[in-house]
C-alpha cells in the first residue's frame, strides 16, 4: 500500500522506533516508579530520558513540564478543562479540530464562553486583526492551531502568542500537525502550553501525546490516582509531572516515542520538511493541472504550509474517491471532515468534505506520481459515468 494518511498518523515508523517498542515489551516488563528493583528502575530511566529529549527538541528548560499522555486529545482536554472556569472565556480559530471545538461546547453548560477567530490564508495581518478583534475583558486562553490538519494552512502562531502575552493571555498551541515538521521553540515563554501527538510528525506509536507546560499557571488535573509517589497522602501530588500521570504509564510507547523524536533530530527538522513540502508541491501542482480537480488552497510553500493536499474530484462525494484510491489502487488517503468541521465551513466544503493527502518523511517522487496518475483515472471515470448517466 501507498500510504498517504499521515495527518492521521505517520506510517511506517522508522526500524529503532519499531525496535524500541518491541525491546520495551521484552525487558522493560515491570511498572516504573512503582517499584525498587532494577527492571522497574531502568523503565524510569527510559522514561525520564524521553522526556528529558522532548524538553531539549521543543525547547523547555524543565523534562519534569514534559507530560505524557495519550494523544493530542488529552493534551487539549487537559489545557482547555483544566484552565477555564465559569465566566472565562477563551478565543479559538475558524481551523480548530473537534478537539478544541468539543470540550468548550460541552463547558458552555459551566458558564464558559467561546469565540472563533477567522484565518485568511495568505494575509497573517488580517488574521493577527481578527484574533485581537475577539478579545473581551474575561478572555483567559486562547487555544490555536499550528497548521490545519484539514488544508494544511500555517497560522502566524508566533504572532499570536506574543499578543496573547501582551494583554495577558494565556495560550495554547495544537501542534498535532507542525511537531517534527515545523520548528517550534518554547524557550521566548510566548507558548504557555504546547499539546501534540507523538504519532504523527515525531514517529512514535499511537497512543503517545505530550503536554509541554511552559508557565506557572497549572490546570487542574482531570484524572487523579497512584502516581507512585506521596502515597500516604489522598490528595492528588501538585509535583509535575506526578500532577498530571496517574496510572500505569505506556512504557513501549514512550520507548518508541523517545527513538521518534531522536529520528526527527537526526534526520534534522529543516530537511525533513523540505523534503515533505518538494512531494506536496508536486502533487499540487500535477493536480491543478488536471481538469475536473478542485483545489482549496495556494500552493503549498513551507512558510504558510505544512504538507497537506486536500481536493475534490468533479461531483464525487470525497469518501467515495478515498474509496477507489483504496480499492483499485492501493493508496491510502483520508476523506470526509477529518474531525474538523469549522474548517470545512471556512472554506465551504462542509457537505461533502475533502480528499486529503498528506505526506511524511519516508514518502517519495515516484508514490507521488502514482498517485496523481491514478487520481487522474478516477476523474476519467467520473467524466464517462456522469456523460452516461447524461
Amino acid at each position: 500500500m501507498i500510504y498517504f494518511d499521515n495527518g492521521a498518523t505517520t506510517f511506517p515508523k522508522p526500524q529503532s522506533v519499531v525496535r524500541a517498542v518491541c525491546g520495551a515489551v521484552t525487558s522493560l516488563g515491570a511498572n516504573p516508579g512503582r517499584s525498587g528493583h532494577s527492571m522497574s528502575m531502568k523503565g524510569a530511566q527510559m522514561i525520564y530520558s524521553c522526556r528529558s529529549e522532548a524538553a531539549e527538541f521543543f525547547g523547555l528548560s524543565e523534562p519534569e513540564r514534559v507530560i505524557f499522555t495519550h494523544n493530542c486529545t488529552a493534551a487539549l482536554n487537559t489545557v482547555i478543562q483544566g484552565v477555564l472556569k465559569r465566566g472565562d472565556h477563551a478565543v479559538i480559530s475558524s481551523l480548530e479540530h473537534n478537539a478544541v471545538v468539543r470540550p468548550l461546547e460541552e463547558m458552555k453548560k459551566n458558564g464558559v464562553e467561546y469565540s472563533v477567530a477567522e484565518v485568511f490564508e495568505g494575509d497573517d495581518e488580517q488574521t493577527i486583526r481578527s484574533f485581537r478583534s475577539q478579545f473581551r475583558k474575561n478572555t483567559r486562553l486562547v487555544v490555536c492551531t499550528h497548521a490545519s490538519n484539514v488544508f494544511g494552512t500555517r497560522l502566524p502562531v508566533e504572532r499570536i502568542a506574543a499578543l496573547c502575552r501582551l494583554n495577558g493571555i494565556l495560550f495554547c498551541l495544537d501542534a498535532a500537525q507542525s511537531a517534527g515538521v515545523l520548528p517550534i521553540d518554547l524557550s521566548d515563554g510566548c507558548i504557555d502550553y504546547l499539546c501534540t501527538a507523538g504519532h504523527k510528525g515525531l514517529y512514535g506509536p499511537m497512543g503517545t501525546g505530550l503536554l509541554l507546560i511552559n508557565c506557572d499557571t497549572m490546570p487542574d488535573s482531570l484524572i487523579q490516582g497512584g502516581t507512585g509517589s506521596y502515597s500516604s497522602d489522598l490528595s492528588q501530588p501538585e509535583q509535575l509531572p506526578d500532577k498530571y500521570e496517574s496510572g500505569t504509564p505506556n512504557v513501549a510507547g514512550i520507548a518508541g516515542l523517545r527513538e521518534g523524536v531522536r529520528f526527527v533530530r537526526s534526520r534534522g527538522v529543516k530537511s525533513i520538511s523540505e523534503h515533505e513540502m518538494r512531494i506536496a508541491q508536486m502533487i499540487y501542482d500535477r493536480l491543478q493541472r488536471t481538469d475536473g480537480v478542485q483545489l482549496y488552497t495556494m500552493r503549498p510553500e513551507i512558510s504558510s504550509h505544512v504538507p497537506v493536499i486536500s481536493f475534490n474530484v468533479g461531483g464525487m462525494d470525497s469518501e467515495h474517491v478515498a474509496q477507489l484510491l483504496n480499492d483499485r489502487y492501493g493508496i491510502a488517503v483520508r476523506a470526509g471532515l477529518h474531525c474538523a468541521p469549522l474548517a470545512h465551513l471556512s472554506k465551504g466544503t462542509e457537505k461533502r468534505g475533502t480528499v486529503r493527502a498528506v505526506v511524511s518523511a519516508f514518502n517519495n517522487m515516484r508514490q507521488a506520481e502514482y498517485f496523481c496518475q491514478c487520481v487522474n483515472k478516477i476523474v476519467s471515470y467520473n467524466e464517462k459515468k456522469v456523460a452516461f448517466d447524461n
